[in-house]
């Protein structure tokens, strides 16, 4: 499941990314669990749910003009690129139109479209990227080209492991969009404000990487879509992001 150290993108050949590829290399047991767990769920939650991605490919298709999902390239394992599943939910071609990044009230959100985005049921298509590998439950949420390539250095280590549906910082960023919202130039504040700080919330899990860690990221994030809010490590992303500023210097 992880490459030799010389396979992996001249880019990634990092001490910064050496540092994580050298704790994942230590639970190789754990990944290959982890790997059998999300072809053995997806498959069985695809099977389960195809009424609702009947119902929700009808609601789509009625509401608006365009396809069915969104598939947006995105950046996985590796700095491969591959294209998202995820319901459409803005009018087409919206990323033409706008920020790539979604924000409150966006004008392009459609009408099945918010209350989609409301329940969180856009991102269950993912489990199709995740049966087929390209994604994993839990993991780095995959960014667009554009943002990765805007990667610090020790970022590229997140790409050690596939893109996830959700993760920690999913979990502390759910309201990301409030953050972006009234802002004049998104693009610029996602990457040198918000991006960091959910990195560093992604770099820590790969720390502390584990099977079980997994399960309990998953089990947060069903209770933080019911309401419930987790308290940010302040402290720890303001250390981070000057240990980034650090570096540029």
């Amino acid at each position: 499941m992880l490459k030799k150290w010389e396979e992996l993108p001249l880019e990634m050949q990092t001490e910064e990314v050496r540092y994580y590829y050298d704790i994942l290399c230590k639970k190789k047991f754990s990944l290959v669990i982890k790997r059998l767990f999300d072809i053995f769920i997806s498959a069985i939650m695809l099977a389960v749910l195809s009424p609702v991605f009947l119902i929700l490919a009808i609601a789509i298709k009625v509401d608006s003009h365009g396809p069915i999902f969104y598939r947006q390239e995105r950046v996985t394992a590796y700095g491969k690129r591959f294209r998202i599943h995820k319901f459409r939910t803005m009018i087409n071609n919206a990323d033409k139109k706008g920020s790539l990044i979604t924000l409150k009230n966006d004008c392009r959100v459609t009408r099945v479209g918010s209350l989609i985005r409301k329940c969180r049921l856009d991102e269950i298509s993912q489990l199709i990227d995740v049966f087929f590998g390209d994604m994993t439950f839990v993991g780095t949420r995959p960014e667009v080209v554009k943002y990765v390539n805007q990667y610090a250095p020790v970022m590229m280590a997140t790409l050690l492991l596939p893109a996830g549906v959700t993760s920690e910082a999913c979990i502390l960023y759910k309201d990301e969009d409030k953050l972006l919202d009234d802002v004049a130039n998104v693009d610029d504040v996602y990457v040198e404000e918000v991006l960091p700080r959910k990195m560093y919330y992604n770099l820590r899990s790969i720390e502390k990487f584990s099977f079980w860690g997994d399960i309990g990221t998953m089990l947060k994030t069903m209770f933080a879509v019911l309401g419930k809010d987790y308290e940010a490590d302040a402290t720890g992303e303001l250390e981070f992001v000057a240990s980034l500023h650090k570096e540029e210097l």
